[in-house]
């Protein structure tokens, strides 16, 4: 089978494209014929080698989706579509960068959809964590509250403004490039906030006096202590990106949290497997019903996984990019 190896840290030259065996079904393990596998930051960011625990060379890719080539599991019959996500997967053990991956029983979660490859492989890893990202701020259908998400253009920005969109919230949302205003928009963000390196809490106090009540920061570490003053007082700040990195140096909870506001985050590991697929399935359902808009920024197939990697790393993505290992029209 074809795969794209990691070899080692380094730039998106590291990542190979090599013939290795298809993978061997073991007790508790199902094989798995990818069909597609949207790309992730937490990917490039193990790839440049802030991930000590993973082994070079490795298969990256912590999600795909395709269809079951052979299983230990009796529930889970051959052809069945599955998606995966997390779990360690491209990590401890090979990812979706392939023709097949070898993925625990448990990880998978098997679904109904007519939708094409391209499109379902931009769904997991992106809706789940916007969907539990919203959660966690308490964010439902026609519930109250105002919304600020910042990296609105993230593939996961672009999907909780199309769930937030769909349950009535009204929504703003950052960029940092002028040219992906109608992107936003098309995707359901009531105000787009052009965010250019200046005072974020003037150009929101413009549309909310008061400030949002809540804030998604997919950037992250950067910028999670700016978002705890924009938040409104007994506001809700969700941390679920990391496009900023991983820590907060000097964090003093006491002084930095206001009183009353809450900060919380989420992580789509917690999404997994069998926790994760009655709410990938309903995703999946309303995207088919139309309710739903997702943004697929490019297609690659697995050979321009260099390009498809730089692409991600020089923040030209809108969305998510998605690679598929074979990119027929007639395989989708």
């Amino acid at each position: 089978m074809r795969a794209a190896l990691c070899v080692q840290a380094g730039g998106p030259e590291v990542l190979e494209i090599r013939e290795l065996p298809i993978p061997s079904v073991r007790e508790g393990w199902s094989l798995v014929r990818v069909k597609g596998a949207g790309l992730n930051r937490s990917e490039l960011r193990t790839r440049q080698g802030h991930s000590p625990n993973v082994k070079f060379p490795r298969v990256l890719g912590i999600e795909c989706v395709g269809t079951v080539a052979a299983s230990t599991d009796a529930t889970l019959p051959v052809g069945q579509t599955v998606a995966v996500v997390m779990g360690e997967m491209g990590r401890e053990f090979d990812g979706g960068y392939a023709e097949y991956a070898l993925l625990p029983n448990s990880l998978l979660m098997p679904i109904s959809t007519t939708l094409p490859w391209d499109v379902l492989a931009a769904l997991p890893e992106t809706y789940l964590t916007a969907q539990g990202s919203l959660d966690a701020l308490g964010v439902v259908p026609g519930g109250p509250g105002r919304l600020l998400i910042r990296g609105g253009t993230s593939s996961v920005g672009m999907a909780a403004a199309s769930i937030a969109s769909a349950h009535g919230i009204e929504t703003a949302a950052t960029t940092r490039r002028r040219e992906k205003v109608d992107a936003l928009t098309a995707v359901g963000v009531d105000h787009v906030l052009l965010d250019d390196g200046g005072s974020l809490a003037d150009i929101v106090r413009r549309v909310w006096p008061h400030g949002p009540d809540h804030v998604l920061d997919l950037i992250g570490t950067s910028t999670v202590l700016d978002s705890l003053k924009l938040v409104r007082r007994g506001g809700t700040v969700c941390v679920s990106g990391s496009l900023s990195g991983w820590l907060i140096r000097e964090f003093e909870p006491i002084a930095m949290i206001p009183p009353g506001t809450k900060l919380t985050a989420f992580h789509s590991d917690s999404l997994k497997g069998a926790a994760g697929a009655p709410v990938l399935q309903r995703i999946i359902d309303e995207v088919q019903a139309g309710v739903y808009r997702p943004n697929v920024d490019r297609i690659f197939d697995l050979e321009h996984i260099v390009e498809a990697h730089r692409h991600m790393e020089n923040d030209q993505a809108t969305g998510k990019v998605v690679v598929l290992p074979r990119t027929s029209r007639s395989d989708l």
